[in-house]
């Protein structure tokens, strides 16, 4: 099904100068997309991507038929995704219509590789497939990185100042983050992928695989990760935050300290030279104040002198008058 609730949307809302004809519809596997002309040859590599990497780390393969709506714009882009999609969000999957809504060729540089987000959104699809609503939110976001492939979330650990000040939170705690602005978001979203992929390591032959099998089957997460991996919910929570404060720890702390470092050099080095002249100049005015004050000295030493001396005349001695010859 294409979706009735964006069926009626592209029907009704008045179109954008980029798309001035009606939408497209591409099928492939179990995939349609809708994207308007502008971003059809887009819609077309999103097809082939999708079907030709159609599977999930430790998820049997997905059999729901998904709707793939490529928006034109930002704005419709809110209208088709609803109230849930965050506002610096670039796509977004909504499982109970088995429907990914993205953003086109006109997301701004923000907006990622779209094959990874696609990879992402359609993850989410495909644990929910399987697993319904039984995962966290955490869970739910470090397994769609993962599967994505989004190893750049580390990097925001290694220079992630919350790490350093506040630790790693608890598991439940990741939730509420997803909720908060783009950075607090990001640092989620790292977090939980940390997560997910340390636990994927704890087998390194089946990775998930077991651990999906036991959660689907007692619907609980606490007893898929005693039988998968044995251990206790709790136990892995303090493997996951003591290892990953361990590895990423220390990075932050050299990236931050190297930052603080730079800081530092463009803002003291200024002010140092500041000071500096303004020291010189200080101790030539203290140099000019001395030498006056030694001239002064001078001159009054030599006043003292001259006022211990009779004055004598400045008028020179008559000349002798020459004597008259005598008579």
């Amino acid at each position: 099904m294409l979706g009735i609730g964006i069926a009626v949307s592209l029907a009704a809302a008045p179109l954008t100068v980029a798309a001035q004809s009606a939408p497209h519809r591409l099928d492939r596997g179990r995939f349609t997309t809708l994207a308007y002309p502008a971003d059809t040859a887009l819609a077309s590599a999103l097809l082939v991507h999708a079907e030709r990497t159609d599977s999930f780390p430790g998820l049997p393969r997905p059999r729901e038929r998904v709707l793939i709506a490529l928006a034109p714009d930002r704005s419709r882009f809110r209208e088709w995704s609803g109230p849930g999609a965050p506002e610096w969000g670039a796509a977004i999957a909504l499982p109970s219509e088995s429907r990914v809504v993205m953003q086109g060729t006109r997301a701004g540089s923000d907006a990622g590789d779209p094959v990874q987000v696609l990879r992402h959104e359609l993850a989410h699809l495909a644990l929910h497939e399987w697993l319904g609503d039984l995962p966290p939110r955490w869970f739910d976001e470090g397994y769609a990185s993962m599967a994505a492939g989004e190893w750049g979330r580390d990097e925001l650990l290694t220079t992630s100042v919350s790490l350093l000040v506040n630790g790693v939170p608890s598991l439940d705690s990741l939730d509420m983050g997803f909720a908060g602005g783009s950075s607090r978001a990001g640092a989620a979203y790292a977090l939980s992928y940390r997560a997910v992929v340390e636990l994927a390591a704890m087998d390194r032959e089946r990775g998930l695989t077991l651990f999906f099998r036991y959660w689907r089957d007692t619907g609980s997460l606490e007893k898929a990760l005693r039988s998968a991996y044995g251990v206790t919910r709790a136990g892995f929570e303090i493997r996951w935050r003591e290892r990953t404060m361990r590895r990423y720890g220390a990075l932050a702390l050299v990236a931050n300290a190297s930052l603080a470092a730079m800081l530092a050099a463009i803002v003291v080095v200024p002010l140092f030279l500041v000071r500096r002249r303004r020291d010189k100049r200080r101790m030539l005015a203290l140099i000019a104040a001395d030498d006056a004050v030694d001239r002064a000295r001078r001159d009054s030493a030599i006043d003292a002198l001259l006022a211990g001396i009779p004055r004598s005349s400045t008028t020179p001695p008559a000349s002798p008058r020459p004597s008259e010859p005598p008579a």
